[in-house]
């Protein structure tokens, strides 16, 4: 595994390990929690390592056949899945800053014109989700009240917002970020993604960048911005 920070790898290896552990291989663990969250009552991390974890209700467990009796394999997790017809939503691509990395960010000096964004800039947002589609808005996920927002100008014009947020009650940052259609390709996203995660940086916390795995686009800004994959994670089909 890359050098990321113990942050990034005990809230991961501590968010899955809740509840009483029915597998705990080197390649694969499962354990079962009753107090997940109703859109995250089954979720699966795959790391770069090649392990994967599974934490999951104990009535899905019991509806797949996992009691913990019997040793599980990460095909008979699959297996046991598709048995009971259980289906999942579809896997994001977790980011994160090697230390080295992060290091790097927090003494670069940032460029372009970036700034942060206050109640003061409503108009200017307002402006710039009526020239954004519905479906970008509703992939980006930014929003002037989250904990911090950047936004990069062009000629006067905010062409491009990334906003931040806790993840998971854990001292890391997950984001959003969007630019408009017409002002994409010219290093907006890549500038203020690094904005944006160097202000987390320098407020303790760890940033985080997730998107689709299916999204190419995304998954190529990451690396861009200075971030190494760290790995999957999905969750249940609603």
């Amino acid at each position: 595994m890359p050098d990321f920070s113990p942050i990034v790898t005990d809230f991961w290896r501590t968010y899955f390990r809740r509840g009483t552990v029915l597998h705990d291989g080197a390649d694969f663990q499962l354990a079962a929690y009753p107090d997940l969250d109703d859109d995250g009552q089954l979720m699966v991390l795959r790391t770069v390592d090649g392990k994967a974890s599974v934490s999951l209700v104990p009535e899905l467990a019991e509806r797949a056949g996992f009691d913990g009796a019997q040793s599980i394999s990460e095909e008979d997790f699959w297996a046991g899945l598709d048995t009971a017809g259980i289906s999942m939503h579809g896997a994001d691509n977790l980011f994160y800053f090697t230390d080295d990395a992060r290091e790097a960010l927090v003494a670069t000096a940032p460029t372009g014109d970036i700034r942060q964004l206050t109640a003061d800039d409503e108009a200017i947002f307002k402006a710039f989700e009526s020239a954004a589609s519905e479906q970008d808005l509703d992939d980006a996920q930014v929003e002037l009240d989250h904990w911090a927002v950047f936004g990069s100008f062009d000629n006067g014009r905010l062409v491009a917002v990334s906003s931040i947020y806790p993840w998971e009650d854990a001292a890391i940052m997950d984001l959003g970020v969007l630019t408009l259609p017409i002002f994409r390709g010219k290093g907006h996203a890549r500038r203020l993604v690094r904005a944006v995660f160097r202000y987390a940086c320098a407020q303790g916390y760890e940033p985080q960048y997730r998107c689709q795995v299916t999204n190419t686009a995304s998954s190529a800004l990451a690396p861009a911005a200075g971030l190494t994959l760290f790995g999957t994670f999905d969750v249940i089909a609603g």
